[in-house]
C-alpha cells in the first residue's frame, strides 16, 4: 500500500519492489520513507538529529557515571533521574540509528519482526519515562510538604519498588501492541511514511480490521498520559498549597526552584508528546512532514536536553560534572 508519492531519492530496487507488491505474504519487510515531503533537506536535518543524539549519549552516559560514583547523590531524587537517563538512553537508541541510516545512507527497508520490536520498545520506554517523571513528582512533593520525613517516606527500598512498577507497567501495556499487529494482514511491500516504525503509522497500512488495535492504543495514550498527568498535577497542587503557606519571598523561592528542572523536563516531554498524538489521529490538515519531524524529534529532544536541564538547574551534579572535567583536564 502506498500513501505517498515517492520522490527520486528512492532507488530502483526499491521501486521494483513495491510495484511487484502484493498481500500474499503475512510477514512483510517495510519501508520507511524518512520525512516524507523534506527529501532535499534530509541530509540538514539527519545532521541536527545527529547532534541531538550525540548529546543524548553523552549526557546520560555522564549522569548516570557520576550519580553512580557519587555516593552523596544516592537520595530519592538523583536515584529517579538515574532511572530517567537510562530511559532516555534506550529510547534515543531505540529511533536514532535506524533514522539516520533512512535519512543518511537511504537504507528504507525494516524487517517485519525488527520494525515491531523497535514501535515495542519506542512507545514501552516512552510509558516507562512517563511513569519517572511521576515518581519525580512524588518526590518533590515529599521534599517540599514532608521535609522532615523524607529519607523515611522514600527509603531505598520503595525507590526500587516504585522502579520496579514503572518498569513492569510500560512492558504489560505496550506488549500486546506487537501481538495484535501479527494478526493483521499486510502488503508484500509496505511503505510507512515515517521516520520509524510507529504504532499508527504502522496500523494504518493494514488491509485487515484494525478497530482493536486502534481503540487499544487510544487506550493505552488515555491511561498512561491522562492518569500520569492528573498525578504530576495533584502533586503540584498540593505543593502550591504548601509553599504559599511559608512565609517570606525568599523562602517561597527556594522551594519553587527545587521544582524548576523537574518542570521544565515535563515540558518538554508531554506537550510535544501530546501535540504529535492528536495530530496523528485528528490534524488532518496538519502536513504530514509536519507531524513526522515533531514525532521524531519528540524522541530526540528530551533525551538530550534533560542532562542539560538537571546539570545547569542542579547544583551538585554541576559540581561534580566540573569537578570530573577539571581533574581531567
Amino acid at each position: 500500500m502506498i500513501l505517498v508519492s515517492f520522490s527520486s531519492s528512492f532507488s530502483d530496487p526499491l521501486m521494483m519492489a513495491l510495484s511487484n507488491s502484493n498481500c500474499s505474504l503475512l510477514q512483510p519487510p517495510f519501508f520507511l520513507i524518512g520525512i516524507p515531503g523534506l527529501e532535499e533537506s534530509q541530509h540538514w536535518i539527519a545532521l541536527q538529529l545527529c547532534v541531538l543524539y550525540f548529546l543524548a549519549l553523552v549526557g546520560n552516559v555522564t549522569t548516570i557515571f557520576i550519580i553512580w560514583t557519587d555516593p552523596s547523590l544516592h537520595q530519592p531524587m538523583y536515584l529517579f533521574l538515574a532511572m530517567l537517563s537510562g530511559i532516555d538512553l534506550v529510547l534515543a537508541s531505540s529511533t536514532a540509528p535506524k533514522t539516520l541510516a533512512v535519512l543518511l545512507a537511504h537504507a528504507h527497508e525494516i524487517g517485519y519482526t525488527v520494525c515491531l520490536i523497535q514501535m515495542f520498545f519506542i512507545h514501552a520506554f516512552s510509558s516507562m519515562e512517563s511513569g519517572v517523571l511521576v515518581a519525580m513528582a512524588l518526590d518533590r512533593y515529599v521534599a517540599i510538604c514532608h521535609p522532615l520525613h523524607h529519607s523515611t517516606i522514600l527509603h531505598p527500598g520503595l525507590i526500587g519498588r516504585i522502579g520496579v512498577a514503572v518498569l513492569v507497567r510500560g512492558l504489560l501495556l505496550l506488549l500486546p501492541f506487537p501481538i495484535l499487529l501479527r494478526r493483521l494482514v499486510f502488503c508484500q511491500a509496505t511503505v510507512i511514511a515515517h521516520a520509524y516504525c510507529e504504532h499508527m503509522a504502522v496500523v494504518k497500512l493494514a488491509y485487515s480490521e484494525t478497530t482493536v488495535n486502534r481503540a487499544y492504543g487510544l487506550a493505552v495514550a488515555l491511561l498512561v498520559v491522562g492518569l500520569d498527568v492528573l498525578a504530576i498535577g495533584i502533586s503540584y497542587a498540593l505543593i502550591l498549597c504548601a509553599v504559599l503557606k511559608v512565609p517570606g519571598g525568599e523562602a517561597r523561592l527556594k522551594a519553587f526552584s527545587t521544582c524548576g528542572s523537574h518542570i521544565c523536563v515535563i515540558l518538554v516531554f508531554y506537550v510535544p508528546g501530546i501535540f504529535s498524538f492528536l495530530t496523528h489521529r485528528f490534524g488532518h490538515h496538519v502536513p504530514h512532514h509536519v507531524h513526522v519531524l515533531l514525532a521524531t524529534l519528540y524522541l530526540l529532544v528530551p533525551p538530550a536536553l534533560n542532562p542539560l536541564v538537571y546539570g545547569v538547574k542542579t547544583r551538585q551534579i554541576r559540581q561534580r560534572v566540573l569537578r570530573v572535567f577539571y581533574i581531567k583536564g
